[in-house]
């Protein structure tokens, strides 16, 4: 995981329900400080990053206990970036994207929202590939070695948030035995048990 800046920018590029959300914030390391970063820095073991000879291309990152991970993202992650994040939000565009003003609200609360009963399904994964490396059956294999690690660490399931929007990778979830949860206008909760 050396190149950081390179999952940054498949983060970005994938962080409009899955298509591109470059113009979409002031400062593009928005989206990189909440879903890549910590889980890189906070959780290497269940971190994997797909390249090709143009360089990152993918990524499947996660959390065996998104319940530890939030308090450690409060403690650990949130110092480190913190300072950015403030030079971030002093740069207020006259008028914020949808996305950046999402984001600006999240990092002002951060609040983490889990599925119930959270026992059931106390993991939880992200996972992004660029149009370069989608359908050649990347996303499969990583999530089956991102999985295969959280069984062999006992985690009983793992569960995953959407844009509800976001067809194409639903059906990739289903295909690989994940359920829907809940759903609302804002996001979809998928989980599966391990």
């Amino acid at each position: 995981m050396e190149d950081l800046p390179g999952l940054y920018q498949v983060c970005l590029q994938t962080g409009d329900g899955g298509a591109d959300a470059t113009g979409r914030f002031s400062d593009p390391a928005w989206l990189g400080h909440r879903f890549v970063g910590p889980y890189v820095a906070l959780e290497p073991g269940f971190s994997w990053t797909l390249e090709d000879e143009a360089g990152p291309c993918g990524y499947v990152l996660g959390t065996a206990d998104s319940l530890r991970f939030s308090h450690r993202f409060e403690s650990d992650w949130y110092p480190r970036v913190a300072g950015e994040l403030d030079l971030i939000r002093r740069a207020v565009p006259t008028a914020p994207s949808d996305l950046e003003f999402e984001q600006r609200r999240w990092f002002a609360h951060r609040r983490w929202e889990f599925p119930q009963p959270m026992e059931a399904f106390p993991a939880h994964l992200h996972i992004d590939l660029l149009p370069r490396a989608q359908g050649r059956g990347y996303g499969v294999r990583m999530v089956g070695m991102l999985l295969d690690a959280m069984r062999a660490a006992r985690v009983s399931g793992v569960h995953l948030v959407m844009h509800p929007e976001n067809d194409r990778a639903r059906r990739f979830y289903l295909k690989l035995g994940f359920r829907t949860h809940t759903r609302s206008r804002e996001a979809e909760v998928l989980v599966r048990d391990l």
